[in-house]
């Protein structure tokens, strides 16, 4: 989360429960296989995972049809997973039905 206050955004964080967070998660139509430690909603916007800040910038101007973005898992080198060796990874839109399209590749 200080990537994103370092990058402007104004975070407002809840402790819950990891059920609490499956529920948000169901609530909000992000797909199971895309599941991350961390939900946020972001003008209407699910963020799942450690998205870049410039990505959901662009989401944001951009506006697509489409729930939010996730990046699975937690790959070395996204940001807040900062380390030696970074892996590649896809930061994925995805839809209603729970359609995935690749949005960026890092």
């Amino acid at each position: 989360m200080g990537h994103l206050r370092t990058n402007g955004f104004k975070i407002e964080t809840r402790n819950i429960s990891n059920r609490e967070l499956i529920d948000v998660k169901i609530k909000n139509k992000v797909p199971e296989k895309l599941y991350s430690c961390h939900t946020a909603i972001i003008q209407g916007y699910v963020i799942e995972g450690h998205v870049p800040a410039d990505l959901i910038l662009r989401l944001l101007k951009e506006k697509p049809r489409v729930l939010g973005l996730a990046v699975p898992g937690m790959p070395i080198g996204s940001p807040g997973m900062e380390g030696p060796n970074p892996q590649p990874y896809e930061v994925l839109t995805f839809d209603k039905d729970g359609k995935t399209a690749v949005y960026a590749k890092r």
